[in-house]
């Protein structure tokens, strides 16, 4: 199948398997079935709309950090009532759109952000439902730096030691209704004990501000972040996962939030590219394929390991960097790395790449974005189509219009 949509769609293109993706929702399901519970997919991992339909139909919400969000949502279906919005840096616009739209829970990440939706909501005659994102401040070992939301000093959510002064300032704020707690401590999260240790904080603020009167709180969300492997890496054992979090909100009469989203799509997905040039250069052996940076940006930036390997082995093995196109010394997808020795025009899988694939990639170098396709058993269909060289400057003006100072 790999080569016949090679044949049809052309390469480099995003591919993911709707049957994993249904798997990992229904694990995740079945393991947190004991309480009540919304599963919120975080739409940053994948926003194809393609995706977004398929959670939709299998009962999920969305998580959402932007008004572009907002729009993808609201376009494949889901209800003001299906979405969460999280993000530090939510603008008056974005708050009046979920405003307008109907959200569940705008998780609110500072007390000026406070302020603001209290106005946007006074404007529009508006009562604003929200939760208090708050840093729990635990230790999180997660693969790179960029990846930790949970730390103490980081930019996400509202300290710790200052929740109750914000949440006090929320009950008494005429245009907000305090609904929920929240948090989120980081990605490729695979121990259980910083989840215990921010559910146990979270659970420690709820008491507190039920003292002050908070007494329509009924969501506790506590993120996502939940690891998948991509190497080597300890998956997180979703059933444990579950049973630990279970035990601590068993008396609890809230309703248990997940936002999982690598969790859901990662290992889901592939990219499909084909190797254009063999090359030699100071004792290093280049594969070079017709994907780069700008398609898959995770091997550059957070120096991700992603699986890669040959459609059709020759049976040859070597040691290459496989690199891309793009007029970049960061342009790689593997640096010194035994696999298959592929020829010129070969097709090769780069695997995992169902989650900050597609959502991250670019037009640098002015190369037009990837397909995506979906594979469903026996069948595929493209989900989005290739960009041409005319998308790339679809929205340039040629002539200027000139205006005074």
């Amino acid at each position: 199948m790999l080569e016949a949509i090679a044949a049809e769609v052309g390469t480099p293109t995003f591919i993911y398997d709707a049957a994993a993706i249904r798997g990992q929702y229904a694990r995740l399901v079945n393991s947190l079935q004991s309480a009540p519970h919304r599963i919120h997919y975080s739409m940053k991992a994948n926003s194809s709309h393609a995706i977004l339909s398929l959670l939709r139909e299998l009962g999920a919400g969305v998580d959402i950090v932007s008004g572009g969000e907002l729009f993808r949502a609201l376009r494949a279906g889901f209800t003001g009532r299906d979405i969460v919005f999280s993000g530090v840096g939510k603008t008056r616009t974005e708050l009046k759109d979920a405003l307008e739209a109907g959200i569940l829970l705008v998780n609110v990440e500072s007390e000026g952000e406070l302020r603001l939706l209290n106005e946007v909501a006074g404007e529009l005659g508006a009562v604003a439902p929200i939760a208090l994102r708050v840093n729990p401040e635990v230790t999180v070992d997660t693969p790179h730096p960029y990846t930790r939301t949970g730390e103490r000093g980081l930019k996400f959510g509202i300290p710790y030691a200052e929740a109750i002064q914000v949440g006090r300032l929320a009950l008494s704020l005429p245009n907000i209704l305090l609904l929920g707690v929240d948090m989120h401590i980081g990605s490729q999260v695979s121990s259980l004990e910083p989840y215990r240790a921010g559910t146990e904080r979270l659970l420690e603020l709820h008491a507190k501000l039920r003292l002050e009167g908070a007494n329509d709180i009924a969501y506790l969300d506590i993120g996502g972040g939940l690891a998948v492997t991509y190497n080597d890496e300890l998956a997180t054992d979703v059933e444990a996962f579950a049973a630990a979090i279970l035990r601590i909100v068993e008396n609890v009469p809230l309703t248990l939030i997940l936002e999982p989203g690598r969790f859901l799509v990662g290992n889901a997905g592939l990219l499909l590219t084909r190797v254009v040039y063999r090359k030699s250069s100071g004792g290093r052996q280049y594969i070079i394929t017709d994907a780069g940076m700008n398609d898959l940006l995770r091997p550059s930036h957070y120096n991700a390991y992603h699986h890669i390997e040959s459609v059709r082995p020759n049976g040859q093995r070597g040691v290459f960097d496989v690199v891309g196109p793009v007029c970049e010394s960061g342009d790689f997808f593997a640096l010194g790395r035994s696999m298959d020795a592929a020829e010129p025009d070969d097709l090769l899988v780069i695997r995992s790449a169902g989650a900050y694939g597609f959502c991250m990639s670019s037009t640098y170098n002015s190369r037009p974005r990837a397909a995506e396709v979906v594979v469903d058993g026996d069948r595929w269909a493209i989900a989005t189509e290739r960009e041409e060289y005319s998308d790339l400057t679809a929205r340039e003006i040629t002539n200027l219009t000139w205006m005074d100072g």
